[in-house]
């Protein structure tokens, strides 16, 4: 059986009809799946859509209201078989803005071939615009190769005194060290030393 990526939502929709299907004798109506979810007829119309696109539901024709069944079920070992090649750890959140206390949260992230094979990567999320002149925004999740030095001009994520994480451009001016933020509405943060828990390799963005 092969590996179809569904979306949460997706998911939950396919074992509500799954469950659904198997309690009743029959499958849900689009109005039901909707009142089960709280959400109106059109969203679940979009996700059924889709789901028939993947070919993990089909219709068993036109127009008949109890038609949807499921044709292939996700098969969750493959599915932690994929996640294992590519699965990065979401530590929390950074500071694009003013520093915040470093708090780790972590949670799992799939980004399946977009890490660089080999390399030590994490994410975290983005919390603030002091980056938004380098296309880092708010609510943005930043990749971060673990590192404890940089080049000057690199973006890191670095460790003030007091256990609070920002994320900056990295300039080591010799008697002291800056922190740029790539907003021209902000001024620089200038320390003494920091401690850098890694580099940004990539940013990702979610509608």
């Amino acid at each position: 059986m092969s590996f179809i990526p569904l979306t949460r939502r997706q998911r939950e929709i396919l074992d509500f009809l799954g469950s659904y299907t198997e309690s009743q004798g029959m499958s849900p109506t689009l109005e039901e799946i909707a009142q089960h979810f709280g959400v109106n007829k059109v969203t679940i119309f979009g996700h059924v859509s889709e789901l028939e696109r993947k070919g993990v539901i089909e219709r068993a024709a036109p127009g008949i209201s109890r038609g949807l069944r499921v044709v292939q079920e996700e098969d969750p070992a493959q599915e932690n078989r994929e996640m294992g090649r590519a699965c990065v750890t979401v530590l929390g959140n950074i500071a694009a803005g003013a520093p915040i206390e470093a708090i780790e949260a972590p949670e799992k992230f799939d980004l399946h071939s977009m890490i660089p094979e080999g390399r030590d990567v994490y994410a975290l999320r983005v919390n603030g615009n002091s980056m938004i002149e380098d296309s880092i925004r708010d609510g943005d999740l930043v990749l971060i190769e673990r590192r404890d030095t940089a080049r000057n001009g690199e973006t890191v994520v670095a460790i003030l005194e007091g256990d609070e994480a920002t994320l900056k451009r990295y300039y080591n001016e010799g008697d002291r060290i800056r922190l740029q933020p790539a907003n021209s509405t902000m001024e620089p943060i200038y320390v003494d030393h920091i401690q850098i828990r890694g580099v940004l390799i990539g940013v990702i963005r979610q509608f």
